[in-house]
């Protein structure tokens, strides 16, 4: 009896909730959901908050089993990661990358929504030659594996990447990759061409804001209005930096022969939080940032470059994560604490359960609190039905 209440009772508040997603901005916009902390919520608590913003797509640094299937038969896309340690080892055998799917992705698929797989990240960012040349193989042998179990036109193969690859951005007409890397980026975007995936960039104007916030006005980087910049070669306007970033790496994919490779935004976001040398972290700007990023979102806006194409973009990050190495300012990348209440404002007001339901007592002393805390007279309705059961 308790077992059913309870699941009655996670149906039902999982439909009321939707029921309110018109009212969010989450609608759109992809949320990276990194982990690396000691005191978030259970993934469980974690759906329920991500049901309630109406953000359907989340991407995920590995293929956390306990993730995956709490959120088992729910409308959330996932993009799941294959960490850099894995790249060597299926680049020379294959059958590594057969196995990982059978472990990872095979006990999932059938109730959870997962879209992508990222081989790697930031692999050019490391300067590891080796590694760098590991990718291309790797990502290869995970679709072959794929295809093998049936699987290549549901889950799509991509990786994602550090702007750093870059030899210029500036203006975006001009974007073109740095010397050292082009015979392995070459091949890899032959790849990607041929199976029609998206080239997925890390793209965080804070850092360009940061090192330079003298030359470099805040308004251009925090979508504000500014006078912006006319790229000289196409006469094309920019009033942000993240839309010129963008467009200038399209140029250099098309530099080396593509024009049929669609750009994705993995990573983006700003921090809350900053060391005394990182200019311009606040919650004030980060909520700048993000509420102005989200609204492009909403109205499918699209770069300069590439006008009818929406910007696909993921947002870094979810939560503060307490055990991020390095300056302050990556562990201060969230938009929610883990308790679950938002950083900053911008516009996303969830609902993170504060524990999970063991009883019929238990969820009816719940349901109490949360009528006399949200004024919903809905949750009386639950709250009889559970009683008569």
């Amino acid at each position: 009896m308790a077992k059913q209440s309870l699941s009655f009772f996670f149906i039902v508040l999982l439909l009321f909730l939707s029921t309110l997603s018109d009212k969010s901005m989450g609608q759109g916009v992809g949320i990276n959901y990194g982990q690396i902390a000691n005191n978030l919520p259970s993934p469980a608590r974690v759906a329920v908050l991500l049901q309630s913003l109406n953000i359907t797509r989340v991407k995920l640094y590995d293929a956390d089993p306990n993730v995956l299937f709490s959120f088992s038969n729910s409308q959330v896309e996932f993009m799941i990661g294959l960490g850099n340690e894995y790249l060597q080892n299926m680049s020379i055998d294959p059958t590594k990358a057969q196995t990982w799917l059978q472990q990872r992705l095979e006990p999932h698929i059938s109730k959870t929504r997962i879209t992508t797989i990222v081989v790697g990240n930031e692999i050019f960012k490391t300067n590891d030659h080796t590694l760098i040349s590991s990718l291309l193989p790797a990502m290869k042998s995970v679709y072959s594996a794929l295809t093998n179990l049936g699987l290549e036109k549901e889950v799509t193969v991509t990786s994602a990447h550090a702007l750093d690859f870059l030899q210029n951005s500036y203006p975006p007409s001009l974007g073109s990759f740095k010397e050292e890397f082009i015979p392995y980026l070459q091949p890899l975007l032959d790849f990607h061409s041929q199976i029609k995936s998206p080239f997925l960039i890390n793209a965080y104007p804070f850092f360009a804001y940061k090192d330079s916030p003298k030359e470099v006005p805040i308004e251009y980087v925090l979508f504000q209005p500014n006078q912006g910049m006319v790229d000289p070669n196409t006469n094309l306007h920019y009033d942000n930096m993240l839309f010129a970033q963008v467009d200038a790496l399209y140029s250099a994919i098309k530099a080396l022969g593509h024009s049929d490779i669609e750009v994705r935004i993995s990573e983006t976001g700003w921090p809350s939080k900053g060391d005394e040398n990182e200019i311009g972290a606040s919650p004030e700007n980060a909520a700048l940032y993000n509420g102005n990023l989200l609204r492009l979102v909403q109205q499918k806006k699209g770069t300069p470059a590439k006008q009818s194409v929406p910007i696909d973009v993921y947002v870094f990050a979810l939560f503060n994560e307490n055990l991020k190495p390095g300056p302050i300012s990556e562990r201060n990348y969230g938009l929610f604490y883990p308790d679950g209440k938002p950083v900053y404002n911008v516009g996303l007001q969830g609902f993170l359960p504060d524990i999970i339901y063991t009883s019929t007592a238990t969820t009816i002393q719940i349901l109490n609190l949360w009528r006399a805390v949200m004024g919903l007279a809905v949750a009386g309705l639950i709250l009889d039905k559970i009683r008569m059961r």
